[in-house]
């Protein structure tokens, strides 16, 4: 019995290319952002081992009740989890955004067809990535090792989960807008590191924010990490601590007003500063 084969069809190189959609091109830049993030091995581990490192410091350092059933660290890794949040989203893209202006690699994607939403929306999907990973990976590392208790009730983790996401959103844009200040690919570092600590430092992240200062309350209560410490801390806390915090109670609808506010001022700043290319280049 003798088997036919059919030639293939022919190519017509005049065809045009199958066009991705708009949802594929967003994953597609997303997937590339994670992979070239995983491929720089010194953003991973500062990035996910910076708040675990500092958790097991501070632990082995402090370990005596700062209210009835409330421990430092239980304390502290609440604030460590907030800065998680801020560090995989504020500070690496507030680092890692001048990297790629000044390389031209922002101006060679401006020159493309491709939308410049795309690359932005990659960006997003990357800190998404990020700080899922490392959130995980810090509720793993506290219930494992230090008796970290996980919200019980679907209303906490609603909570947990709207504050995560109101958090990263306002610390996303506003790592955007702050990466325009950096005029080199190595000021980058200079101009947010020290942002990022000064806000830990005053947020109620290292020491419990009602021993700070009164004039430190109040500068620190106008950024975002010290609200979402605090909402933070009203999913993994006792309902009683909410009596030690400043205003009496965990204030979760403040804590909301506060975060979408900086959503939107993270906007505009982003909007009206965000830059392509580097002065040198106009």
């Amino acid at each position: 019995m003798t088997t036919t084969t059919r030639p293939a069809a022919p190519v017509d190189p005049a065809a045009p290319a199958r066009r991705l959609g708009a949802g594929a091109l967003a994953l597609r830049q997303g997937r590339l952002e994670i992979t070239q993030f995983m491929r720089s091995r010194e953003s991973v581990v500062f990035t996910m081992g910076f708040p675990i490192i500092m958790i097991l410091i501070f632990a082995a350092i402090f370990s005596d009740e700062i209210a009835p059933g409330v421990s430092y660290t239980q304390y502290f890794i609440t604030g460590m989890i907030a800065t998680g949040l801020m560090t995989g989203s504020f500070q690496n893209l507030g680092i890692w955004i001048p990297i790629e202006r000044d390389r031209g690699v922002l101006k060679r994607y401006r020159g493309t067809p491709m939308p410049k939403w795309v690359w932005f929306a990659g960006k997003v999907l990357m800190v998404v990535a990020i700080s899922v990973a490392e959130t995980a990976l810090l509720l793993a590392v506290s219930v494992a090792m230090f008796d970290l208790k996980l919200p019980g009730t679907a209303g906490k983790w609603f909570t947990f989960g709207w504050v995560s996401l109101l958090g990263v959103t306002a610390c996303t844009l506003c790592g955007i807008a702050i990466s325009s200040l950096a005029r080199t690919a190595r000021s980058g570092s200079a101009v947010v590191t020290p942002i990022a600590l000064v806000l830990q430092f005053t947020s109620g992240v290292f020491f419990v924010f009602t021993n700070l200062p009164s004039w430190m309350q109040q500068v620190a209560a106008l950024f975002p990490l010290k609200w979402m410490c605090q909402g933070l801390r009203s999913v993994f806390l006792p309902e009683s601590f909410g009596a030690q915090e400043p205003g009496g109670s965990f204030e979760l609808g403040r804590v909301a007003i506060v975060l979408a506010l900086w959503c939107v001022i993270g906007l505009v700043l982003c909007l009206t500063t965000f830059r392509w290319t580097t002065k040198r280049d106009g």
